[in-house]
């Protein structure tokens, strides 16, 4: 079998062109409709009254990129269908979200997820810990969701490297500094279609060429690759049941739960039920999404197995990575669907580095910009900011994908790892924060860098071993000799051996599955803050307002007995998060006299002492005449010892 050289069409460019060119209009449509993206309120959340499927869709694109299309049909080709189960540990992951962290996160109303943790904590320390972990990994994301696609483009297309990451950086950057959350929104919604066409064509016409989904099952089947169900309760295996469902909904509950991309897209609609809804209907996108694509594995593989030769195997491609762009090519012949595919590809790059640029805009401005800047700007002036603070990410992220293609696969290995162990260590810092009333700032911090650091050491260290063979035959009767003049290159390359390797003292500890480095980063940020908040002083009860606090047993099991439910929550009461999201600050006027008027009523408020005095909970301009300003009725007056000790570092 003689290996043909596959290139674009004009169709193709036609195609690909057209869908970017729609991608930047996007972010220019909204760049001068309606408010004109003018406030950080708008450019950053939407105005808050976006519509649940937009962002539903956009929650389920940031997360599904370029990497899940190629890598994963490339892990059911390899290795079999047990990679299918994921999909229950993803859909549970969901609705742990939905249930436990969207109605803690989003009655607060904050655009920085990690605001969160400067209130629960009363600490500025703790909020920068997870802002800080945040930014690293979501600008390495950026560069690998660039860069892992265009090796392999380039590789079966002849579409050059720098081109793709040029365009995905540029034309992303564009429509989000534009548009800002609108922009990034509804062309989540463009590209998710494009991306849902551009599988399905691969999945139709792939199942016709073999004919038929029973003879792509019968094939799988005979070459030993139908298995769903491993339950090996050893951590060391790759993919089991465990690992597969466990550790995949430990990592994707960070994902869905506190990540700040998805935290300020369900923040930007208008109720709480909302919110919970967006969340929950992405078990729906998931489903659709991750069966497409593990279909699309088990269809090459059929076909290949029929024709007699994997490309693999023959040198055709150097990377499984490079399988399905491979398939496309040789398959998918007719015009323009090559480049609706590329386009495919394309969306999924681009949706994820719009997310990570609009959400580390909202941090890097909330929480670093905002508290020394915020008084001293116009309003204008902040929202310009925030986009040059898209444009500086944009650049950041560019260069970081260029890091990886000149510096090679340690490198890129390392930031694959980085921001798989990152994940962890964040969960378990918002998690420490709800669910444990008594962990302190101290404990918060100090799990926090623990917590990244002992999963980010496991997977560094996890490229220093050599892992199992997978036993699975390969077809290769059909194949040519490879052509040694093969000048297809990529810097990620698959490791073989011939056979199990024993590794003992540290290096076992190296071989435990990638799928479980979320959950010992979260354990470890749990069961350290703890410990240390134990050792400085744990707070007491009543010590966080409950409205930072989940009740976890009242919302898992909401049938308890009211005694044990009591008993559970340790006598504490919990507001409705639908009474605190309800909530609305409330203009008041001081007159020059003292006396707080509120707008309501007209009732007046006494003040303690001089009535120059700022009032906790309260923010308000003066003039000459009248203060005028706004109360939150939801601000932490309970604790006045809290307030006079000031906020920790």
């Amino acid at each position: 079998m003689a290996e043909e050289q596959r290139v674009f069409g004009v169709a193709d460019y036609v195609v690909f062109s057209l869908i970017l060119a729609v991608s930047a209009a996007i972010g220019i449509f909204y760049a001068c409709w309606g408010n004109k993206q003018k406030t950080t309120g708008e450019f950053l959340m939407g105005g808050r009254d976006m519509q649940i499927v937009p962002v539903a869709i956009s929650i389920l694109v940031s997360f599904m990129s370029a990497i899940l299309i190629l890598g994963t049909p490339a892990e059911m080709y390899s290795e079999g269908t047990e990679y299918f189960v994921y999909l229950f540990g993803l859909m549970a992951a969901i609705v742990i979200a939905a249930v436990l962290y969207v109605p803690l996160l989003y009655p607060l109303k904050f655009t920085s997820s990690f605001e969160y943790l400067e209130k629960r904590f009363d600490s500025r320390a703790a909020k920068l810990t997870g802002t800080c972990i945040m930014i690293i990994q979501q600008v390495l994301y950026m560069g690998i969701a660039s860069f892992a696609p265009s090796t392999a483009l380039e590789a079966v297309t002849g579409f050059p490297t720098w081109a793709t990451i040029i365009t995905v950086g540029l034309v992303s950057t564009f429509y989000t500094s534009l548009g800002g959350m609108k922009a990034v929104v509804w062309t989540d919604v463009f590209q998710s279609v494009v991306m849902l066409a551009g599988l399905l064509a691969i999945v139709i016409q792939g199942s016709i060429v073999v004919g038929g989904m029973g003879e792509v099952w019968r094939i799988n089947e005979e070459w030993g690759r139908i298995n769903f169900f491993n339950f090996d309760p050893d951590p060391t295996v790759r993919h089991s049941f465990w690992s597969l469902v466990i550790g995949g909904m430990i990592g994707w509950t960070a994902t869905y739960g506190v990540n700040q991309a998805s935290v300020q897209r369900y923040c930007a609609l208008p109720t709480l039920q909302k919110a919970k809804l967006s969340v929950m209907l992405n078990v729906i996108g998931v489903i659709i999404l991750l069966t497409i694509v593990c279909l699309a594995g088990i269809i090459i593989f059929a076909y290949y197995a029929k024709k007699g030769c994997d490309p693999l195997s023959a040198k055709y491609v150097t990377n499984s990575n490079q399988l399905i762009p491979y398939f496309v090519m040789e398959v998918l012949g007719y015009p323009g669907l090559p480049g609706l595919f590329i386009s495919c590809l394309f969306s999924g790059a681009l949706s994820t580095m719009s997310s990570c640029l609009n959400a580390l805009a909202a941090v890097c401005w909330e929480d670093f910009l905002k508290p020394v800047l915020g008084e001293r700007l116009t309003e204008g002036q902040k929202t310009l900011v925030t986009k040059l603070l898209v444009l500086f990410f944009g650049g950041a992220g560019i260069g970081m994908s260029f890091m990886a293609m000149n510096l090679g696969g340690t490198v890129l290995q390392a930031s694959l790892s980085f921001t798989g162990a990152a994940s962890g260590p964040l969960l378990g810092m918002f998690a420490l924060g709800a669910f444990f009333p008594w962990a302190n700032w101290i404990g918060a911090v100090v799990g926090g860098i623990l917590g990244l650091a002992f999963p980010l050491w496991i997977s560094i260290g996890a490229y220093t071993v050599v892992g199992a063979p997978t036993g699975l035959d390969y077809p290769t009767y059909n194949c040519s000799v490879p052509n040694t003049t093969d000048s297809m290159t990529t810097t990620m390359s698959s490791i073989m051996t011939t056979g199990p390797v024993e590794y003992t003292g540290i290096n076992a500890l190296y071989t435990v599955s990638y799928l479980w480095y979320p959950a010992i980063g979260a354990a470890t940020v749990i069961i350290v803050g703890l410990i240390v908040s134990a050792i400085t002083g744990m707070n007491r009860l009543g010590d966080v307002d409950t409205k930072y606090l989940v009740p976890f047993f009242d919302r898992l099991f909401c049938c308890l007995p009211g005694p044990i439910s009591r008993c559970l929550r340790c006598n504490q009461e919990f507001r409705d998060p639908e009474e605190i999201a309800s909530e609305k600050d409330e203009e008041i006027v001081i007159p020059a006299s003292g006396d707080l008027v509120s707008s309501s009523g007209k009732e007046k408020l006494p003040l303690n002492g001089s009535g120059h005095m700022p009032v906790y909970g309260l923010s308000y301009k003066e003039n000459n005449e009248n203060k005028t300003g706004f109360i939150n009725p939801a601000a932490d007056v309970f604790n006045d010892q809290k307030q006079q000790n000031g906020t920790k570092f």
